[in-house]
């Protein structure tokens, strides 16, 4: 596949995902907290193997966001600003997708939200023309 098509995909999916998540926030009722949190990781994870593919590093199959974070510093330091938020996001990818797992409440939607588009903006920033600002309510 050609690398361009490729990084644009993982942008397109990335970007996608957050703004299900900020508009499920929304203007569904009643809200699966859940729901958008796991949109918010998936988000960030997209973003983070877009930085991957950039640098021709075939991303792993994993949901760990501060193991993806930790991959990308070498290339660029600052990556180290979002380790923090990161490792909150990725509790988000598979454990609260089962059941008799812990709840998930507003504000872990809230935070959640806030993180990922916390990481959305950091990319925009490093790339301003290829992460052009996302436009969400």
């Amino acid at each position: 596949m050609d690398k361009q098509i490729e990084l644009q995909q993982w942008k397109e999916i990335a970007d996608a995902d957050l703004t299900h998540a900020d508009k499920s926030s929304k203007n569904f009722w009643p809200v699966s907290y859940a729901i958008v949190c796991f949109h918010c990781q998936q988000a960030v994870e997209k973003y983070l193997k877009w930085f991957l593919v950039l640098h021709d590093i075939e991303p792993p199959k994993t949901h760990d966001l501060a193991e993806l974070v930790k991959l990308c510093e070498p290339m660029e330091p600052k990556f180290s600003s979002i380790l923090d938020k990161c490792s909150v996001l990725t509790k988000y990818a598979v454990r609260f997708r089962y059941p008799h797992e812990y709840p998930v409440e507003k504000q872990d939607m809230d935070i959640a939200l806030e993180y990922a588009k916390t990481i959305r903006h950091f990319f925009h920033t490093l790339f301003p023309e290829q992460f052009e600002e996302l436009k969400l309510d």
